[in-house]
């Protein structure tokens, strides 16, 4: 071999990177090939706990010491029971001014009842009996009975009605969402007034009758029949049609009203109605029902005239 001569150069070896010491404190740990604790219940714990107490474990036991108090129980049920007395006494004050079942009788109808029904408001000369048919002192549903009054066909009518005002509004290149309102709460106004009316009269003139609220809705509901078939003439056939549907219709709507109140105000004699004034009672009971059907033309001339030009 050939001696190199030394000119301060030293033939080094590579040298292993030496690990850390052990005794020295790492600054930061290796946490990219540990895997996520977990708890005793199989789940991962996040990285940050916010707020959280420093043993896992015993904030769930902490909630569950919460729902085995007595006292929270006791709080819990209190509360309970006065949700369920505020929903009985709301149930129980909205049963005083309307009451749900009462109301479903006005709708046990069907199709052969409202045909009959219309056939009556339209025809009603032919109808000889008019009394109200009850079982076991409870009226007969107006499926069961046509006599019996409902508020199906009102309130049917009374959509109609406002659907073929627009229609007639429409034709007349008068139409607007103003004027169609309008419409609908004049009509509707005018019901509830003669309601009230009615419900005025036969306090005050002390009238023990059957006859409930409903019942006067449904009595004034009917002159809805009356107003469709009146507008509807007077778009086919002019003003001359309006007029003659409108004597026809008013005329039938009397007849029912009249027949139909006499087995309700008429025939109610009271007790105190004995004695002094006992035959003025009569008198103005009788007032009563001919005010109220011969107000029934007024009402239909007043609601429909502006729709047929």
């Amino acid at each position: 071999t050939m001696d190199l001569p030394h000119h301060g150069y030293r033939a080094t070896k590579p040298r292993a990177r030496a690990g850390p010491p052990a005794g020295d404190p790492l600054l930061f740990d290796d946490t990219s090939s540990s895997t996520p604790a977990m708890n005793t219940q199989g789940y991962y714990t996040p990285g940050y706990n916010m707020g959280a107490p420093a043993g896992g474990p015993q904030g769930g036991a902490q909630v569950n010491n919460l729902f085995a108090d007595p006292m929270a129980n006791a709080a819990m049920m209190y509360g309970s029971s006065l949700a369920n007395q505020g929903k009985d006494m709301v149930n129980k004050e909205i049963s005083r001014f309307m009451s749900v079942n009462k109301l479903k009788y006005f709708f046990a109808v069907d199709t052969k009842y409202v045909m009959k029904k219309l056939m009556l408001l339209m025809f009603p000369y032919t109808h000889q009996d008019w009394e109200v048919r009850y079982h076991r002192d409870t009226p007969l549903t107006p499926r069961q009975d046509v006599n019996a009054p409902d508020l199906y066909i009102p309130t049917m009518a009374f959509i109609t009605y406002i659907l073929l005002a627009g229609m007639a509004l429409g034709i007349q290149k008068r139409f607007s969402p103003e004027v169609l309102g309008l419409c609908a709460s004049t009509a509707l106004v005018w019901v509830i007034i003669e309601v009230l009316v009615m419900l005025l009269s036969l306090y005050l003139l002390t009238v023990h009758t059957d006859l409930s609220t409903f019942d006067l809705i449904a009595y004034s509901g009917y002159k809805y029949v009356g107003m469709i078939f009146t507008v509807l003439c007077g778009l086919l056939f002019g003003s001359d049609g309006y007029f003659v549907a409108l004597a026809w219709s008013s005329c039938a709507l009397m007849f029912f009203i009249v027949r139909s109140l006499k087995m309700k105000i008429l025939s109610s004699l009271s007790s105190d109605s004995m004695g002094a004034g006992a035959s003025a009672k009569p008198r103005l009971r009788l007032y009563i029902t001919v005010a109220t059907a011969a107000f029934q033309p007024i009402i239909i001339y007043w609601l429909t005239s502006h729709l047929v030009r």
